[in-house]
């Protein structure tokens, strides 16, 4: 039963009794609900502010845990490179120069991503450089990969074909030269024997008598076989394949021609003086990707290490060449 309230009139010096209208009664209601949700929305915003829900904490707790889990990926994939910058470095500079490949372009193994954004897609969050950043290194990561993963598929079937590579590069010397007596000047600046100045000797002559037989240095095809009284004379080239070519001159005569194939140690001539010769030798060059090299560095089938510096010191001697 609700309690009854009063109040004293001066007037009559006498307690009356308080009537309400329900009007009064209904904004007083009206009132109090209005200020008690006031103060618990208050109340619920100030607890929420410094305290976390049990959902706010269990996603705060996935998002730590993700950013943990991001930078081991991330440091995954930092080895990752590193593993295979070392690859690639061995594969540029050591399986591929052994066989004489040429490495792979950095901007091949390097290159980017043209086109549309790709990763648009994850753009909008709270940590979208984060996602496309590792996207990014991901996807290069994985180029990477692709392309040492045909480099070494290349470097495969190099070493299956090495033998036939191997028997067509030139390795030998042209004729039979015990205590390498034959050899009389080598590749470089040499004085020429008609006009008595420097110039450059493209190859190395080896001095022997007319009719001492030459020998192809390498398996290959002859390329040519050509008579002349002029300049290098009877010559001979052989085509090895694999970026080679050797060039037999001076000759007195050969046995091969043009489209015939020869192997390593195949007769293909004879010394002679013909042609600019001012005595009987053979002059004898190697062709490398369409330059002439030195020859001294193609006998390794054919010296011991011994006679191999005796010949580097012989070939290094500023004579006078024989052409």
């Amino acid at each position: 039963m609700a309690k009854v309230k009063y109040y004293y009139d001066t007037k009559t010096l006498s307690y009356k009794k308080i009537e309400r209208s329900k009007l009064g009664v209904l904004k007083s209601i009206l009132l109090f609900i209005t200020s008690s949700s006031a103060i618990a929305l208050c109340l619920v915003l100030l607890f929420f502010t410094l305290f976390d829900s049990p959902k706010e904490k269990e996603l705060k707790r996935e998002i730590n845990n993700l950013l943990v889990q991001y930078e081991l990926l991330e440091q995954q994939i930092s080895n990752s490179s590193k593993i295979l910058d070392e690859l690639q470095e061995r594969d540029d500079n050591i399986y591929r120069v052994i066989f004489e490949a040429d490495p792979i372009d950095a901007s091949i193994r390097k290159a980017g991503f043209g086109g549309i954004n790709r990763y648009k897609k994850y753009e909008g969050f709270e940590h979208s450089d984060l996602i496309s950043d590792l996207n990014r290194k991901v996807d290069q990561l994985s180029k990477a990969i692709y392309v040492q993963s045909k480099s070494f598929d290349d470097v495969l079937e190099m070493v299956q074909n090495k033998e036939e590579m191997l028997a067509h590069i030139p390795a030998i010397q042209p004729v039979a030269n015990k205590n390498l007596k034959r050899m009389a000047s080598g590749y470089g600046y040499r004085i020429h024997p008609i006009y008595k100045t420097r110039k450059m000797h493209w190859g190395m002559d080896f001095s022997a008598p007319k009719g001492t037989p030459v020998f192809a240095t390498g398996n290959g095809t002859i390329k040519k076989a050509k008579r002349s009284k002029r300049g290098y004379g009877n010559q001979v080239r052989i085509d090895h394949g694999y970026g080679y070519e050797t060039f037999y001159a001076h000759l007195n005569k050969y046995t091969v021609k043009r489209n015939q194939k020869v192997k390593r140690g195949d007769l293909i001539g004879y010394v002679g003086n013909s042609g600019t010769s001012t005595a009987p030798h053979l002059h004898y060059e190697v062709v490398k990707d369409k330059k002439r090299v030195n020859p001294v560095n193609y006998y390794f089938n054919d010296l011991t290490v011994e006679e191999y510096d005796k010949m580097l010191e012989l070939a290094s001697q500023e004579n006078q060449s024989f052409d």
